[in-house]
């Protein structure tokens, strides 16, 4: 028999590290239907509500990142991460995990020093082609890291680096043979060419104001577009709609149901955050990356990157796509072959089983292998 087991999973901030670490957190339990999981998040971010909301227990540190002008949460932050860091041991300490995983976000890096200085077995889920500078600092101490990009054993110990991939929502799993029905939800026509714009859940400007920028160019080449604009971007796009009076354009704050967003298009115009590239190998369209410059360390060109020099994508940067953006997308439709290329290479970088890889890889770092599960 199996014994019970524990784990704490640490990190949040952004639903690109909550939905990641929530995935893992089911795989465990698939494998380990006895494990206790708790969380530690940072109080005030997202992760204290959306963890508790997928059946988690959660707690939350006096943690927050720095900020790139000269604020007083900045003269702060030393005293923040002292204070998490003893909390996490007191948590620790309390909790008794067999393991912590590290997962990215204010709250992960405190709880991994303190976890590797009393010992316990250490993984860090690293999501992006060019890792932080907090993840680089903990490596050395650390059991396993997870990654979902090639060639990272130039930042991370290769013997204890392992490609995992990055975990994705379960629902864009199985998109085949939807897109009628995706369509159909979306009230489109099935015999035009679909366009999909995805900023990220809080959207990006600079996406939005070039694909409104273009809005005639798209109705006078016959597109239909599916418009992710985010809150605060919202109104605007729905008035420029308006003024066009078409039908075919079809504008969201957020989308609920990614999934049909997804089987419903022909090309996607995306950021290059790390999970939205690991659902868009999976999806395996043609997509044009606009990479925010707004990101520590410039990590989504550098993910961009990793999928234009394996011909797997195109990438037009941010301060370029007002001027380049819709004529890229217009000429991206016309050329068969070239959809054809980017959709076959970026397929060929999917890991659809990337949170089960996860989890064994946590498994084997506290127990024996004639012990796990399959």
């Amino acid at each position: 028999m199996m014994p019970e087991s524990k784990f704490i999973i640490s990190g949040g901030g952004t639903g690109g590290h909550i939905f990641p670490a929530i995935a893992i957190a089911d795989a465990l339990k698939r494998r380990l239907p006895q494990a206790e999981i708790l969380f530690i998040g940072a109080k005030g971010r997202m992760e204290m509500d959306k963890v508790p909301a997928a059946g988690y227990p959660i707690i939350g540190l006096w943690i927050s990142g720095l900020q790139r002008r000269i604020t007083t949460q900045n003269l702060l932050f030393p005293v923040k991460v002292i204070s998490a860091y003893f909390k996490a041991r007191r948590i620790i300490h309390n909790f008794k995990p067999d393991a912590v995983i590290g997962v990215g976000g204010y709250a992960s890096g405190p709880t991994l020093r303190a976890a590797i200085s009393m010992n316990i077995p250490t993984i860090i889920q690293e999501q992006n082609s060019y890792p932080g500078i907090t993840n680089k600092l903990l490596a050395s101490g650390v059991k396993r890291i997870c990654v979902a990009y090639e060639g990272m054993e130039k930042y991370f110990p290769a013997e204890r680096t392992v490609i995992t991939g990055n975990p994705v929502r379960h629902d864009i799993l199985a998109l085949m043979d939807k897109r009628a029905e995706a369509l159909s939800f979306f009230g489109l026509r099935t015999n035009a060419p679909t366009l999909l714009v995805i900023g990220g859940s809080l959207g990006a400007r600079t996406i939005n104001e070039s694909i409104m920028y273009n809005l005639g160019m798209f109705i006078e080449n016959g597109f239909q577009v599916i418009w992710q604009t985010g809150n605060a971007f919202a109104e605007l796009a729905a008035e420029a709609v308006g003024k066009n009076a078409n039908e075919d354009i079809c504008t969201f704050a957020f989308i609920t149901r990614m999934d049909m967003a997804y089987a419903a298009a022909d090309i996607i115009v995306s950021r290059a955050g790390a999970i939205a590239i690991s659902e868009l190998c999976l999806i395996g369209k043609p997509v044009i990356l606009v990479p925010s410059p707004n990101v520590a360390e410039d990590h989504q060109t550098k993910n961009a990157l990793a999928l234009v020099n394996k011909n797997a994508a195109l990438l037009i940067r941010d301060s370029e796509a007002r001027e380049e953006l819709g004529k890229q997308i217009i000429l991206l439709a016309n050329d068969a072959p070239l959809k054809e290329q980017l959709s076959a290479n970026i397929s060929k970088l999917a890991f659809p089983d990337a949170a089960n890889c996860i989890a064994e890889e946590i498994i084997g770092c506290i127990m024996p292998t004639q012990h796990r599960t399959n």
